[in-house]
């Protein structure tokens, strides 16, 4: 599995460009902005689908360039993609609507996409459809986990202390997880567990 990472937008978030080498599919995980940098990267590949760890407006700025392609996403931040003040966009001037979801996922969802086996861990806190997406070896946390950090909870439908559960869920996971989150650089679960004493 390869993974190619952009670093888009105005607050430097994460899109992730997931394939198979040798393939001529891959998949977007948080298409951020700077739609035209993201088809770049895409090299000829076509995008079989578009992976959402939530809906805030900085993880799907150029969710438009993909209409007409399956986005996936937790119902419970559906409401983000049309609501700027729930994607917490009116506040940083971005009152753009954002395509519809097509496809929601939930616990537990096993998902096969341009190849490659994928499985959804809802873990809100963040927001309350956050998830990560687990995929071999390496998991994408959004802005439920940082290095040595995790996402805010003061924006609508942010909640400590389920944030606090999900974390320790993540930590709790059996295998050492590479995690690529929404921010920042990757880090691991081990490394992670090392710093969160409270867990």
């Amino acid at each position: 599995m390869k993974i190619d990472t952009l670093v888009l937008g105005p607050i430097q978030t994460n899109c992730y460009i997931v394939y198979n080498e040798g393939t001529d599919e891959a998949i977007v995980i948080d298409p951020a902005d700077e739609a035209e940098k993201i088809m770049k990267a895409l090299d000829g590949k076509k995008c079989a689908a578009v992976l959402l760890t939530h809906g805030h407006f900085d993880h799907t700025g150029a969710l438009y360039a993909f209409e007409g392609t399956p986005i996936y996403m937790h119902p419970s931040d559906d409401v983000m993609l049309l609501d700027p003040v729930w994607s917490v966009g009116a506040d940083m001037g971005d009152d753009e609507p954002r395509p519809a979801a097509t496809n929601f996922v939930q616990e537990g969802a096993s998902l096969h996409l341009a190849g490659l086996d994928i499985k959804v861990l809802h873990t809100p806190g963040h927001t309350l459809g956050s998830v990560c997406y687990a995929m071999g070896d390496v998991l994408f946390t959004g802005d439920t986990m940082f290095y040595h950090s995790y996402g805010r909870t003061d924006f609508p439908g942010g909640d400590q202390m389920e944030l606090f559960r999900s974390l320790r869920r993540l930590l709790g996971l059996e295998k050492n997880y590479i995690v690529c989150p929404g921010h920042g650089e990757p880090t691991n679960l081990e490394q992670e567990r090392r710093v969160y004493q409270w867990r």
